[in-house]
């Protein structure tokens, strides 16, 4: 059994990224990085259409031992075991933070199932044992956390840079009170304008 692990969010933008394969899986871990901003190189012996089409560059060759030192993060998904292990040894001895896919004895971090709703982002893991329910879990979510939710994000971040432009502290106010109200439910109807007005009410009653 694998140990627990610690949940983080790497920013990957404008960084080097190794994706070693180049079939449908590592195209969709490709993608994912590229959805980041992360300057994504692929290496595979054969690089099929669908990392073609991505905004990576890639090389049709076999991966060089000790490739993976050029990176910050690399993802191997090879169809390999043994290919997959070279990878992630090559990432222990340089300090390189390797995922194998479908191979959680030979990761260094595991990618959790996600919802993303703008900068909202619900993550599901099962720390490798089971990405089956990991995916499960992922659908329901992502049926109770709508595009509202992205929504709601974007009115609480303006209002928080409000706050502090006019030279307020955020932390003496009342957030919770303002998600405990009607807000989501004013935003799914379409009335943004009427749940902007609800937040800055809870805000100003929170701080009188």
């Amino acid at each position: 059994m694998l140990p627990p692990q610690y949940p983080v969010n790497l920013v990957v933008k404008g960084r080097s990224c190794l994706v070693v394969g180049g079939g449908p899986v590592a195209a969709e871990k490709a993608a994912a990085l590229v959805a980041c901003g992360a300057e994504v190189h692929v290496v595979a012996e054969r690089v099929g259409p669908e990392v073609r089409a991505l905004s990576v560059t890639w090389e049709e060759r076999s991966y060089s031992p000790g490739e993976v030192s050029g990176y910050r993060l690399a993802i191997a998904a090879t169809g390999s075991a043994a290919a997959n292990k070279a990878v992630y040894d090559d990432g222990e001895a340089a300090g390189v933070w390797v995922n194998s896919a479908d191979d959680p004895e030979n990761c260094s971090f595991t990618l959790p199932a996600i919802v993303r709703r703008g900068p909202v982002l619900v993550a599901v893991s099962t720390g490798g044992r089971s990405p089956a329910l990991a995916s499960w879990l992922k659908g329901r979510l992502a049926a109770e956390v709508g595009p509202e939710y992205e929504v709601l994000a974007d009115l609480l971040a303006a209002e928080r840079e409000a706050v502090r432009a006019d030279g307020r502290s955020t932390e003496g106010l009342n957030w919770q009170k303002a998600l405990d109200s009607d807000m989501l439910e004013l935003i799914r109807n379409g009335q943004v304008a009427d749940a902007r007005e609800r937040l800055q009410a809870c805000l100003s009653s929170s701080s009188d």
